[in-house]
Parts: C-alpha cells; structure tokens; sequence
C-alpha cells in the first residue's frame, strides 16, 4: 500500500490558520479537513470559531458539522471520517489539507492506532449515561485500576478509556499493542505560531461574545441536554453560566480568555513533543513568513 504525504497545518488556537488556508485555496483547490474536535458538532457555531458558511462556499471543509451535539466521537471515529473525505477530494481533483489543532485527532490519522471491535449500543448508552455523572476525579481512580497509563488524560479521553476496557475487557493500551492498525498517510506538518497570540485570544474572545455567543448559547439550551459532549468546548461552560445568570459579563469574558489561553499553552506543549524534528516552523509575525508558507506548500503539492 502506498502511503501519501498529506499537507496538514496546525498550531495553538487563535494563531490564524484558517487565514493561511484561505490564501493558499486562492491559487489551488483545496479542501480543507478539519481537525477541531470542537467543530463536529452541530449549532456549536461562535464559540468555537467555525468558519461560515460564506467561507465554505469558498473551500469545501470535511470533518465540519458532522456531529449531533449529544454525540461522543473520539479520535479513532474521526479518522475514519477523515480518510473518507481525504479520498473524496482526491477522487475529486483537490488537494486534501488537514487544519487544526486537536492532537490527538491527528496522531489517530497519522499513527497506528487499533482496531476496535464493535461495541453493543446498548451497553454503551447504559455505561455512557452512568460515567456522565461522575467528576472527572472519580473517572481518573477508575482509570488508573483498569488502564493507568491513562489515567492522566483529559475528561474525554477518560471516558473514552473506561468505554474501552469495560465493554471490551480490555483497556486502550491492550488494544495498541494487539490490534495496531496501519495508516495510509505521512503528514507534511506546518506549524504555525504567532507572536501576538496572547493578544489575539483577547480580541477572539471579544469578537465571539459581541457577534451573540451568549444568544448561540440561550437558543442552545432549549435544545441540548446539558450533560451533552458538545457543551465540553472551551468557553462554553462559563458562557452558560453567563445565560444562567451566575456570572456577569465581566467574569465571564475574563473566565473564556483564561481557559482559551490554557488551551492555547496544552497545544503548544503536545506539538513540542509529539511531533518530532521533521516540521516546519512559521512564525506569521517574522518577514518573510507568507513566502515560507509558500514554500512549504509547493514542497508538498509538487
């Protein structure tokens, strides 16, 4: 099986990568597809900065508004459906771009993950409903009996881990070992970085509330259950608490951009480390950076 170099652009939020994207699709069709666990979802549209549908009109985007809000995908669903909307721009004669910055939607594209065995819905929904209302403490001692290697890892992933091994009987890391499954691609990384990214979070957050994220969020709440996967979206919970009267704007301006930039510093930390030294690294406040995209596309697309 031939294995094919995939561009793939990313970095922390806010660093202006839909910007690049729209640039490069002016001299080449492209389809961009996203890797933002946050724009699955249907109706979560503000708050996590999903391009509009003006900008879609413009570059087709995969990977974008797939998702009820009451779904729980994880990274190996989505690299399922990305493969799928990689060989369909393919087949249609555009350069497939993956864009975004959850890292482990792209280490699910890139690297062996494993083959997962069909899990009973049922049984699912059953053990789905129950972990749904337990802290994330709670979740991280029963991950640590039953998967320790991940015990350490964010909400989802915890679920994610507990699903696994109690209707499996195996945990995640069994399955890495016993059932890897291969990938079709080789990522060409492009890693972008923005010296004002502080400051860009700042004017984002402002952006997002002024255009009625908290109306998005009212209209939202008549709709989906407050226990939904989708709520799980950075900024979103203060947002809510915003609507629900227990914050007042100040707070909850302050509260966002407080946990964008956290987001922000666990992005940069992942690609630090998970990426390895064949990256190319483009800081969109240097001179020259717009030729150095450039050049790395050309690199790519030749």
């Amino acid at each position: 099986m031939d294995v094919v170099r995939l561009p793939v652009i990313t970095g922390p939020t806010a660093t202006g990568k839909s910007a690049l994207v729209a640039a490069l699709a002016s001299a080449t069709p492209l389809t961009v597809i996203s890797a933002d666990s946050r724009q699955l979802y249907r109706g979560f549209d503000i708050g996590t900065a999903k391009p509009t549908q003006e900008e879609r009109a413009l570059v087709p985007h995969a990977m974008t508004d797939v998702a009820d809000p009451t779904e729980r995908w994880n990274a190996a669903r989505w690299a399922d459906g990305a493969v799928q909307a990689i060989d369909a721009a393919r087949a249609a004669g555009r350069v497939p771009v993956v864009v975004g910055g959850t890292g482990l939607y792209l280490r699910a594209l890139f690297e062996p993950l494993f083959a997962e065995p069909e899990l009973d819905p049922e049984r699912r929904a059953t053990l789905a409903a129950e972990l749904d209302l337990l802290p994330t403490a709670a979740l991280r001692d029963r991950v640590a009996q039953v998967d320790p290697p991940r015990a350490h890892l964010g909400r989802t992933q915890l679920l994610r881990a507990l699903e696994v091994a109690e209707l499996t009987g195996h945990p995640i890391t069994w399955w890495h070992a016993a059932a890897p499954r291969q990938t079709r691609f080789e990522p060409a990384w492009l890693v972008v970085q923005h010296q004002d990214l502080q400051q860009r979070i700042v004017q984002r957050v402002d952006a997002m509330l002024a255009a009625g994220w908290s109306d998005e969020v009212a209209r939202l709440l008549e709709a989906v259950p407050r226990a939904a996967p989708a709520w799980n979206a950075t900024g979103y919970e203060a947002v809510r608490e915003l609507v629900d009267g227990a914050r007042d704007y100040r707070s909850t301006r302050e509260a966002v951009i407080v946990a964008t930039r956290q987001y922000a510093k666990r992005q940069r930390t992942w690609f630090r480390h998970q990426l390895g030294e064949q990256v190319t690294h483009i800081e969109l406040t240097e001179p020259g950076a717009m030729e150095g995209v450039r050049a790395w596309w050309d690199s790519v697309t030749a």
